[in-house]
């Protein structure tokens, strides 16, 4: 039995097959093991894809967004129950972000969306060693899209005065204006594009291989910034009247050392970290008119403006108009490029008009001092709508709010004029002056929207660069009718102060047959100082829908 056993052992026959035996057997179990993971490698292919086309469909229709990825999924013959969650939010195309920190789910406004999906994969042979007969599969895709629009907010002249925008132009500029009514209207019709102008602003004072933002948060001179229009609209319009009316403008101004920082004329948005010379898809023009009325209203600051104004209206025999422009709040701009929640500002603005009017009888004048203070007025970016794929269907609603609007008749001083943090609440103020009898009145009116009105521009509107206009609801009458309602007269006899009747009707007539010349004069110098009564303009001048994209 030993000498068996140990010839047994001694024997090396038939090894190879028992080792082919084992190795086959290992073969096998790789082989089976392999083809389960390429299964699930192979589906798992297949359900990212679908995942990713589910978000950039999703992407593209952020309003509809689970409807649409539910659609593609159904359609690529997976059921609607293997999506796990549709999730629109934010994505911030940032480098210096970690991957999972670029989207925010449930953030607004929406410009992404996330897409999961969970299907199961059958296992083949892996079933033997793991005792599941699925494997399940997750997936995500993160697609957005880029809906932005350019946008600004101002006021129309609707009639146009040379010598009163002379006055007023060249005083905030700090120089005497002789531009003539078609110089004006050239100005109107003249359009810059915005990026140009500032590559031109760029080049003349000297900035290269800086970005947008940079040169626009400097501090430039405004002759430079007018020099730079020309050659912007030279550019743009080739030589034509506006360059000709521009060109006077940028000589009225030279050894003019006021500077300004433009961020507050413009604000390039997400170009801003482009360098300049470089152009965006999104196009950005701008009346030269408007362009150079928001410059001159920032060149001005704070300063009173003092004008005689002659506009010949009836009941009127002579008009003194001081006026100031506060600043727009801090880090907003008169024109946007954005995304949705993007705004824009119209500056504070306060006048103050000492009209004299034509009296009858035995009062010969009435000084009727009108003081108007208009807050800031704002839109916002709403939401950008981009036809896919044809992008004529485009459009853009803006949420408006025109600047409530604050008047008085009443002792306001210069002093008033400047103090932008305090609300004037002025004393009565003298009216008539007839040596022994005195006859002083106080009025007070206001004007005011109580939330944003939405206003939609088609493309044909953003093509065209319509101008539209958000009136303050619920206001019915004239803002002089308004303060005529409210206006109490005091009549004072001497030192006595005995009353005098009959002066008190004369006066409220003589104001009241002055209403409409009154109202005329205050929306042509508010015009002119680039805001409306109570109202607000507002245009886009340029739309950009980029199909959506997949990110990380």
């Amino acid at each position: 039995m030993r000498k068996l056993l140990h010839e047994f052992v001694r024997d090396r026959r038939g090894n190879i097959a028992i080792m082919s035996a084992g190795v086959m057997l290992l073969v096998v179990g790789c082989a089976a093991l392999g083809i389960d993971v390429g299964t699930i490698f192979a589906d798992r292919r297949k359900v990212q894809s679908a995942a990713d086309l589910a978000a950039i469909v999703a992407a593209s229709d952020l309003t509809h967004a689970t409807a649409a990825a539910t659609a593609v999924v159904t359609k690529n013959n997976y059921s609607s129950s293997s999506i796990v969650a549709v999730e629109p939010g934010v994505y911030t195309a940032n480098a210096a972000l970690a991957p999972a920190q670029r989207f925010v789910a449930a953030a607004t406004p929406a410009n992404a969306v996330r897409v999961t999906m969970q299907t199961q994969t059958p296992l083949y042979f892996g079933r033997v060693l793991t005792s599941a007969s699925q494997f399940t599969i997750n997936t995500t895709a993160t697609a957005t899209t880029t809906q932005m629009a350019s946008f600004a907010i101002g006021s129309r002249l609707v009639s146009l005065n040379g010598g009163l925008l002379n006055a007023l132009l060249g005083g905030m500029l700090g120089t005497t204006l002789n531009l003539s009514a078609m110089d004006y209207q050239s100005l109107i019709d003249a359009k810059i594009d915005a990026f140009d102008f500032m590559s031109a602003l760029a080049t003349r004072v000297g900035l290269t291989g800086v970005t947008y933002n940079t040169l626009l948060n400097s501090n430039l001179k405004v002759s430079d910034i007018v020099a730079a229009m020309v050659t912007a609209q030279t550019l743009d319009n080739g030589i034509n009247a506006a360059t000709t009316a521009l060109q006077s403008v940028s000589l009225a101004m030279a050894g003019i050392t006021k500077t300004i920082t433009p961020s507050s004329l413009l604000n390039a948005g997400p170009y801003g970290s482009m360098t300049v010379g470089q152009k965006p898809k999104t196009g950005v023009t701008i009346s030269a008119l408007d362009m150079l009325n928001a410059t001159a209203s920032l060149a001005n600051g704070a300063n009173q403006i003092a004008a005689n104004v002659n506009l010949s209206l009836p009941g009127i025999a002579g008009i003194t108009l001081m006026a100031t422009v506060g600043e727009r709040p801090v880090g907003t701009s008169w024109v946007a490029v954005g995304s949705a929640g993007a705004t824009v500002h119209t500056a504070q603005t306060r006048i103050l008009l000492q009209i004299q009017l034509i009296g009858s009888g035995s009062v010969s004048v009435v000084n009727l001092p009108v003081y108007v203070e208009i807050a800031d007025g704002t839109a916002t970016l709403n939401s950008v709508s981009c036809g896919y794929p044809n992008l004529s269907t485009s459009s853009v609603q803006l949420g408006v709010s025109p600047g409530i609007v604050d008047a008085w008749i009443g002792n306001v001083t210069a002093a008033n004029m400047t103090n932008f943090p305090s609300p004037v609440n002025p004393p009565a103020v003298n009216i008539v002056n007839l040596g022994l009898t005195q006859v002083s009145g106080r009025a007070h009116a206001t004007m005011a929207n109580t939330s944003p009105t939405n206003v939609n521009f088609s493309y044909a509107d953003i093509q065209a660069q319509t101008k539209k206009t958000v009136s303050t609801t619920g206001y019915t009458s004239s803002l002089t009718s308004s303060l005529l309602n409210d206006l109490s007269l005091t009549v004072q006899l001497g030192p006595l102060g005995l009353p005098l009747p009959g002066i008190g009707p004369l006066v409220t007539s003589i104001i009241s047959g002055a209403t409409a010349s009154i109202d005329s004069l205050l929306a042509s110098v508010l015009q002119s100082l680039g805001v409306g009564l109570g109202q607000a303009d507002v245009w886009v001048t340029g739309v950009r829908c980029d199909g959506a994209v997949l990110v990380n």
